[in-house]
């Protein structure tokens, strides 16, 4: 979700994470269990260096926000891989950005594991959004659509009330839409600009949380998306970065005044990520074409790769992580 390529998942998040691991389409057949059932096999192992394309990537541009359905090559966020086991079973989720890149991936993955799901996007994003709603309800699971501007105070209460009402409660509160263009001086930052990213990536999980509170029970879950970018700042991402060192901050802090609720914080910070926010001005065309070239791995990732991150620390059997920030970066560093 961002221009650097950063952290990468620890071994101990990984094992956290085996029994949510994305299964491939491609899976081989059921294996006999002792008492005569049948349990899923897992795929065989695919080298990560060469599962997903890797750069030069086509250079594309669209209109702010862009959408997946519309990039070349189309992000994978687990349309045919995601495969659960009930892990979220009756729960109730609400995903900002929830039509495409990491918010999909998430909408998707929690409903294949049993959750009810409400989707919040901008209008102009109903192409995506209308396909992930489709996926959810496939799975016999509520699928709420919420279209809007989460810049909006109002809106944001609204938002909450809606999900709340249509999913009959809420115990998973996902904050990750997120605005992020490139700009090579602070000097091309407009005020008008630098409010809207704010409004979007700060203010909105501030409006969103403190609605959402009055109805998240003990055992509920708030996720930030946090980014790279937190730790580890592009010089073109000036005002992104900020919001992004910013999310990393609430988390922790939140993580620690909720936690005599039993609510728990956490946080996915991407590396690379193939999303509509790079080609809808949050990178260059130079950048863009090679992109997630320099993480170890040798690409960009894909939001498929993230979303067992979420459904982990959405789950109960992570009860014990609060406070929490999961790095997803091909390969460097932190956190």
């Amino acid at each position: 979700m961002s221009m650097k390529d950063g952290a990468s998942i620890s071994r101990r998040q990984m094992v956290g994470g085996m029994g949510v691991g994305l299964v491939a389409a491609t899976a081989a057949p059921p294996a006999l269990a002792q008492n005569g059932a049948t349990k899923p096999t897992a795929a065989p192992l695919q080298d990560p260096q060469t599962k997903y394309p890797k750069p030069p990537y086509k250079k594309q541009s669209q209109p702010w926000p862009g959408l997946a359905s519309k990039m070349e090559p189309r992000p994978d966020h687990g349309e045919t891989s995601y495969r659960g086991s009930g892990r979220l079973q009756g729960r109730k989720a609400l995903v900002t950005g929830g039509d495409s890149g990491m918010g999909r991936a998430a909408a998707i993955a929690f409903a294949r594991e049993g959750a009810d799901v409400a989707i919040n996007y901008l209008p102009d994003e109903e192409p995506d959004a209308r396909e992930v709603i489709a996926l959810i309800k496939a799975e016999g699971r509520i699928g709420l659509a919420i279209p809007g501007d989460i810049r909006s105070e109002d809106f944001c209460r609204q938002l909450v009330d809606q999900a709340v009402h249509g999913l009959g409660g809420l115990d998973i509160l996902v904050n990750n839409a997120g605005r992020q263009q490139t700009h090579a001086s602070i000097l091309d930052i407009t005020t008008e600009q630098f409010d809207w990213t704010m409004k979007t990536n700060i203010y909105a999980p501030f409006w969103i949380i403190k609605a959402a509170l009055p109805h998240l029970p003990p055992g509920a879950a708030i996720i930030g998306t946090a980014s790279e970018q937190a730790y580890d700042p592009s010089a073109d991402l000036y005002d992104y970065a900020q919001t992004k060192a910013a999310t990393m901050n609430y988390v922790k802090s939140l993580a620690k005044q909720l936690a005599p609720k039993g609510i728990r914080v956490n946080a996915v910070a991407p590396g690379p990520i193939w999303t509509p926010l790079q080609i809808s001005g949050g990178a260059t065309m130079e950048k863009l074409e090679k992109f997630g070239g320099e993480s170890p791995l040798g690409r960009a990732g894909q939001p498929a790769e993230l979303g067992s991150i979420y459904v982990q620390l959405a789950a109960a059997d992570a009860s014990f992580a609060t406070g929490q920030v999961y790095g997803s970066s091909g390969g460097h560093g932190q956190p």
